[in-house]
């Protein structure tokens, strides 16, 4: 089972984000972030993915690789905060084999939010 976020907006709107390490951010990089309309923490994460080109060649691959490392490892918190910065909030926690059945969950649990349009992440 996997970890979820559930994220309300007023307008209804309804985002899940899965909690765990983000290839596509360990692979991507910045523009995994643009890709996910987190437009402040991508374009810092492109000022501090530009740093390591001041350096030696032999210590550069080693610093950008921890730097997509640690986008990994905070990619969909970073996602997390600008969808805060958008107006949701985060309302829940859900367990789903994927986004599909971690939505029908959390409908069983909280009927309520069954007028909420669900917006892939």
């Amino acid at each position: 089972m996997k970890t979820y976020t559930a994220h309300i907006r007023l307008d209804r709107k309804l985002i899940l984000v899965k909690e765990a390490f983000s290839w596509g951010a360990f692979l991507f990089g910045p523009l995994w972030l643009l890709a996910h309309r987190a437009w402040i923490a991508a374009i810092v994460s492109l000022v501090i993915f530009a740093l390591p080109f001041a350096i030696r060649p032999p210590l550069r691959g080693a610093l950008l690789f921890a730097l997509l490392l640690l986008l990994g490892m905070i990619g969909r918190d970073l996602v997390r905060w600008s969808l805060g910065r958008r107006g949701y909030t985060l309302a829940y926690v859900v367990a789903g084999r994927n986004p599909d059945e971690a939505y029908l969950r959390l409908m069983d649990q909280v009927p309520e939010l069954t007028q909420t349009r669900l917006i892939p992440a």
